[in-house]
């Protein structure tokens, strides 16, 4: 039994896959420790004395079995819980002295590598080792990317290459990932605005976390545009219905040997479904008799419940004592949005509502002759509103996808009592940041902001999840089916790039949807989840002119973790050490905050 598994001299069971035997290294010597099942009481120690795989080194432990095969091993690093997993022919030269590994085993084949045809483990400085998120980042929803759900319930797998490998080689040797990952980017966990390319060197990943994401393809992209432009200019015509036009156009390509998938035309005919007359035959299929009208009765009451969740006394005492941090932001001449208190006297808002109103590289600054103002309190018209100037000119500026700014005001406001004519000196209301939380998935939210440039307002939503976008719209043009003006409705928000947050977007996973009437002038408001917690920061929809008004197809919220993240980044960027202090003293009791600051300021001390 002792032969057949493997004894102390080194003999290998016949069902573990044959690796190159490594190079023996004057001087190499370590341990570490080894449980053959989590529930394991014992930690058997392996003596390396020579450099090889982890794999190698534990089987000449005479503990080994048969049944412990690469075929569907799993190992865990560390007795942390269920943190890190390795690989099979992970180097035992980059194992730390007295290291703990758990083995464990999948259900079907972890791996897929061909490591015996490798050059000979090398000591650990030769080598730069990463951490995967098993969590993938951009693109990934629909995709899986891990070859085996064993590995689902650890947080990383740990990657190793040889410096100048690239990262692309790095994982396709790793074999734990799909074979076809296409092109891809590693997104820093510790400042998700940086990212790596596969084909970039592994040599500066060494220790750091990253996110997967998968990058669309860019041919298939401009295929789905150029046939959604078709589509468009035939449905004016009203000569063919976007179903027939994909059923020919997928004939054709069957002919020609083309894969109709190269050309998303599922997605194209979800999107635009509401665009054709000839849809209403499956339309009244999937809704026969009067179950549509009573599928639309369905969603008001779910709808009502959430306004009634909303209208518990407890809660909207408490959303109403938090709305007094939100403020209306003035830009005078230009336009009006709104904003929050972030901590101290900092305002979080939106970037565009100071489009061609700044200036400068990195910390942006005011245009001269800009005026900004906010206002507190504005829920009766003149009636004891609390007004506050900026104290400079100078503001955190991210117009890109974050699209988010942070103004400082000063400390001291004024308030008017238009009966007594007494102007009375006013503090600026307590922040939100220490409430910040992660955006949630699906469920009830609210949304406090200063919709129109009016009076403060309360808005319950229900968070659209991810999937479910592209019914949403359709809902929403249902009235104008078989018109023309649905062609311009659909031409507008493609033009809008609605693409983008829908199933398989470069955005659909970092927004949170939603309908509401709030979104000309509360860009920048706070949306709170069902805990009155603050996650989201209300930016703009995808809109469309209509007579007498302008509607909105669907909303959504930027995330405030990853903002939050952002801005400690840029803090520490330029060396803001006092405001990085302060921040990090206010996000103290919050461990969604400690954590995002332990990863960007790894000396971050609790």
């Amino acid at each position: 039994m002792e032969d057949a598994a493997g004894s102390e001299t080194g003999t290998k069971p016949k069902s573990i896959k044959k690796e190159k035997d490594a190079v023996p290294t004057a001087g190499h010597s370590h341990s570490f420790r080894v449980k053959f099942s989590p529930s394991d009481r014992n930690e058997h120690a392996i003596n390396c004395d020579q450099p090889g795989t982890v794999l190698q080194a534990i089987q000449t432990c005479h503990k080994y079995e048969k049944r412990f095969s690469d075929k569907n091993l799993v190992i865990q690093l560390c007795k942390k819980d269920r943190e890190y997993a390795i690989a099979t022919h992970f180097p035992c030269t980059c194992i730390r002295e007295g290291v703990c590994l758990i083995l464990s085993h999948g259900r079907e084949k972890t791996e897929e590598t061909q490591v015996q045809n490798e050059e000979p483990i090398q000591s650990e400085e030769m080598y730069s080792v990463f951490c995967i998120d098993t969590v993938g980042g951009e693109n990934t929803r629909t995709k899986k990317f891990i070859r085996s759900h064993a590995f689902n319930r650890f947080k990383y797998l740990c990657v190793y290459g040889e410096k100048g490998m690239t990262v692309e080689d790095a994982l396709r040797r790793d074999g734990r990932f799909i074979d076809d990952l296409g092109n891809f980017t590693l997104s820093d966990n510790k400042d998700p605005m940086k990212s790596t390319g596969c084909t970039q060197p592994v040599d500066n990943l060494h220790g750091k976390e990253f996110k997967l994401c998968l990058v669309r393809n860019k041919k298939v992209r401009e295929e789905v545009k150029k046939r959604i432009d078709v589509i468009l200019k035939t449905m004016e015509n009203n000569t063919l219905s976007v179903k027939d036009f994909v059923d020919r156009v997928t004939a054709e390509n069957e002919f020609e040997g083309k894969s109709a998938k190269s050309v998303e035309f599922d997605k194209i005919d979800d999107l635009l479904r509401k665009q054709c007359a000839e849809q209403n035959e499956s339309i009244m299929r999937r809704f026969p008799g009067d179950s549509y009208q009573e599928t639309l009765d369905l969603r008001k009451e779910d709808f009502g419940k959430i306004q009634q969740s909303f209208s518990d006394v407890h809660r909207l005492r408490e959303l109403i004592t938090l709305g007094e941090s939100v403020c209306k932001v003035v830009v005078k001449g230009v336009c009006t949005g709104t904003g929050f208190v972030l901590f101290d006297n900092y305002i979080l808002t939106n970037a565009h509502l100071f489009d061609n109103c700044v200036e400068g590289e990195g910390n942006k600054k005011l245009k001269d002759g800009t005026e900004v103002y906010v206002l507190f309190n504005f829920e009766e018209q003149h009636i004891n509103v609390k007004h506050f100037k900026l104290a400079h000119r100078y503001i955190c500026y991210c117009h890109d996808e974050l699209d988010y700014a942070i103004l400082q005001l000063e400390p001291d406001g004024h308030k008017y009592n238009p009966e007594t004519n007494e102007v009375t000196e006013e503090n600026v209301p307590p922040g939100l940041l220490e409430r910040f939380g992660p955006k949630p998935k699906s469920g009830e939210a609210c949304i406090i902001g200063h919709p129109g440039g009016g009076v403060k307002k309360l808005d319950p939503i229900s968070i659209i999840e991810i999937e479910n976008r592209v019914k949403a719209v359709e809902d929403h043009l249902e009235p104008y089916k078989g018109t023309a003006f649905v062609v311009h409705i659909i031409d507008e928000i493609k033009n809008q790039g609605i693409e983008n947050i829908l199933v398989g977007g470069n955005r659909a996973e970092k927004v949170t949807t939603y309908n509401t009437s709030m979104y000309h002038g509360s860009s920048g408001s706070p949306v709170f989840d069902a805990q009155c917690k603050v996650f989201g920061l209300h930016t703009s929809g995808y809109v469309y002119d209509f007579p007498k008004d302008t509607k909105s197809v669907i909303e959504y919220a930027q995330p405030l973790l990853t903002i939050f993240a952002h801005f400690v980044s840029k803090l520490r960027e330029h060396g803001e050490e006092e405001r990085l202090k302060r921040v990090k003293e206010v996000a103290k009791g919050n461990s969604d905050l400690k954590k995002i600051l332990k990863m960007i300021l790894w000396h971050f001390d609790d």
